[in-house]
């Protein structure tokens, strides 16, 4: 295939935008290459600036889950933007949103919208700190709620150690309120705990990891951070900023049948705009600002035309819920024909899956946490995903993402897919 088109765009992009992208893994440094600038999508399928067609797996990473265009969530969207586009005040929308959220999504009765995952999962955090009086909150290596300056945190010196930030701009003082433990791993979190008593406000996770490649907990691993958090007074916080209404109407909660406290969303919740939002009970909630304290605002927030497209989206997927079986399906028939097809070649490798979430991983240790995903072979991983893009499939263009499937994507599609994992070179 031809990009060139895209990159003569990347180089323009460079003069005006920092690193010619505005964020970092669309600029492909860790595959290698000019990234691909897209001129248009329809269902399953990419259109570049050079006239390509590629099969899309990261439905812009997630949110897409019905694919590109859909056109109902389309047709809400200009209808309101038809009536004004924002206006900083009440809509009657933003309150259809929210019922329906509730209704689908066990354990949480007020939700309040924000603009992005990031805004979601710090204002989440803030709420656990001002309910329950504490400072210090546990996450985990591979986790990523999003750039606000508590979770851009590396490993300290031990597992009972407070963490370093791994950003410049992130201070020492914010670290220290860090604590850093691996995923899988209960006994960590059980030595944090202990030698941080009563200090912990919450502990935050991504209950299915897609970070990381796609890494699901154990179940003694999940049910036991929900038993540790009841018992020391911990408000477990799940980041479903990528599995709320992707792997079932009610997200991981649903599907993993472990409680959250307070639940973060994004991604599909937005229909494809950008969205985020944080959700608890009555009585967490009403020690959010205007009710209670702890303050979190935003002009942005609950826009109409967000609001418009999630609620299309939602209700699309809570009147045929049939269609997280389909993404379900298609999610193991992929995971089936690229694996028979990496077997036939000789080329060690795992392949993690949850849903409609799955990812592959060059590595002959099972990926269960940040430290073993990390083994995988990057140089195999870059043959792996330019030789895809060669034959016109575009993968998330890093070794620690997650696919995330559409339900437009056809079997064809996957069947297309699978034969050019059989035709590359690795």
């Amino acid at each position: 295939m031809i990009y060139k088109r895209s990159s003569a765009l990347f180089a323009e992009a460079k003069q005006y935008i920092p690193g010619g992208v505005n964020s970092p893994v669309r600029a492909f440094k860790a595959v290698g290459g000019d990234p691909i600038f897209v001129k248009k999508a329809k269902g399953a399928y990419l259109y570049d600036e050079d006239g390509n067609k590629l099969i899309d797996y990261i439905a812009s990473w997630g949110p897409l889950i019905l694919g590109h265009a859909y056109e109902p969530v389309i047709n809400a969207i200009v209808e309101k933007a038809q009536k004004g586009t924002s206006f900083g005040m009440p809509t009657e929308i933003e309150t259809d949103l929210a019922k329906l959220a509730v209704e689908m999504v066990p354990n949480i009765e007020r939700i309040r919208f924000v603009n992005s995952g990031t805004e979601a999962c710090m204002s989440a955090v803030r709420l656990a700190r001002g309910y329950t009086g504490k400072d210090k909150i546990i996450k985990f290596s591979g986790c990523y709620h999003g750039h606000s300056d508590s979770f851009l945190i590396q490993a300290g010196s031990g597992a009972v150690t407070f963490g370093s930030p791994n950003s410049p701009g992130v201070t020492q003082g914010t670290a220290k309120d860090t604590l850093l433990a691996a995923y899988n791993n209960l006994d960590e979190v059980q030595n944090l705990v202990s030698a941080n008593k009563g200090e912990i406000a919450a502990i935050i996770l991504e209950p299915i990891a897609g970070n990381m490649g796609c890494i699901v907990p154990t179940d003694s691993f999940i049910k036991g951070l929900r038993e540790l958090c009841d018992h020391e007074g911990i408000l477990l916080v799940f980041d479903e900023v990528m599995t709320g209404f992707r792997l079932g109407k009610g997200g991981a909660q649903e599907v993993l049948g472990v409680k959250a406290d307070i639940v973060t969303f994004g991604k599909v919740i937005g229909g494809g705009l950008p969205v985020g939002a944080f959700a608890a009970n009555a009585d967490i909630m009403g020690h959010l600002a205007p009710d209670g304290p702890v303050y979190q605002a935003g002009t942005l927030s609950g826009n109409p035309l967000a609001m418009s497209a999630g609620l299309a989206m939602l209700t699309e997927l809570n009147t045929n819920p049939n269609i997280f079986k389909s993404l379900e399906e298609k999610t193991a028939y992929l995971h089936k024909g690229i694996a028979t097809a990496l077997e036939s070649k000789g080329v060690t490798h795992q392949i993690n899956r949850y849903g409609s979430m799955i990812s592959v991983h060059f590595t002959d240790e099972p990926v269960v946490d940040f430290a073993s995903s990390a083994k995988g072979n990057n140089d195999t991983f870059k043959k792996y995903f330019h030789g895809m893009l060669e034959q016109g499939v575009y993968l998330p263009p890093s070794a620690f993402e997650s696919y995330f499937l559409n339900d437009a994507l056809s079997y064809q599609d996957l069947d297309d897919t699978i034969a050019a994992v059989e035709k590359i070179a690795l």
